[in-house]
């Protein structure tokens, strides 16, 4: 009798054994699957847009980069950068290939047609610009007759677009910033069209031969965007990781490390 409750005994603690390695097994599976299903959203950025967005070296630099960084390490969740021109992130993000949009993006009334925009992160506006010894063109009301240079897919573009018939110049677009401001610099253009702090921030690190005439002609803010009625639950967490940014001074720091005071 004492051999057969020794060997039930041994048969019990056996199976607590087992049991207590198999929920081990289980566990440790289940945060496998965990890791490999965590998703990591596909940011459209345009590097050719500093000091927003642009490449030094191998390395991703600018106010939107840092940004984006910043909101998804406050959040909790991960991105992988997908560079692109400009005039293609929102198809992209129409055919699934990316779930976010930063790339000095303003919010427009036809852009909300199709995605759904954070709470802006910056205040812009479309400036005139031209070469440093032009002394004709003083504002927008010169560009009669003129040349206009714009980038494809910007509020730069859509200004001259919607106004091409009011101050009567010609429009010829480029896929990327340096294209254009070459084209005004060399006079093969008279002016062109383009977001205030990216010219002022373009024209204090190089000498374009460029310079900036008359006022801002509008008051675009960027936001960051996600498709329309897609990814709510990370729009939600990037303005709310915006919005701690801001309060505990990350994203002061950040502007000023590529913008003057």
């Amino acid at each position: 009798m004492k051999k057969f409750g020794l060997l039930c005994l041994f048969l019990v603690l056996s199976l607590f054994v087992a049991a207590c390695g198999s929920n081990d097994t289980a566990s440790d599976k289940e945060k496998g699957e965990a890791e490999k299903s965590e998703k990591v959203y596909k940011v459209g950025v345009d590097t050719t847009y500093p000091p927003f967005e642009f490449k030094e070296g191998n390395e991703y630099k600018g106010i939107d980069i840092d940004l984006i960084n910043a909101i998804a390490e406050n959040q909790g969740f991960k991105i992988e950068l997908s560079p692109m021109d400009f005039g293609g992130i929102i198809p992209a993000m129409q055919a699934n290939q990316l779930d976010v949009a930063i790339a000095g993006m303003s919010i427009t009334d036809d852009r909300k047609k199709i995605v759904d925009f954070s709470e802006p992160y910056f205040d812009a506006g479309v400036t005139v610009v031209v070469g440093k010894d032009n002394t004709t063109i003083k504002s927008v009301d010169d560009l009669k007759g003129k040349t206009v240079a714009v980038k494809k897919g910007t509020t730069g573009a859509k200004y001259a677009q919607d106004n091409v018939d009011k101050y009567g110049f010609k429009i010829v677009q480029f896929n990327d910033s340096p294209a254009m401001f070459q084209e005004v610099a060399n006079g093969n253009a008279d002016a062109l069209l383009e977001d205030y702090p990216v010219i002022s921030y373009a024209i204090a690190q190089k000498d374009l031969g460029l310079k900036i005439v008359g006022d801002r002609l509008n008051g675009d803010q960027y936001g960051i965007a996600v498709l329309k009625g897609k990814n709510q639950d990370l729009l939600e967490k990037i303005n709310k990781g915006l919005a701690e940014l801001k309060e505990d001074g990350t994203y002061d720091k950040i502007l000023k490390t590529y913008l003057a005071e």
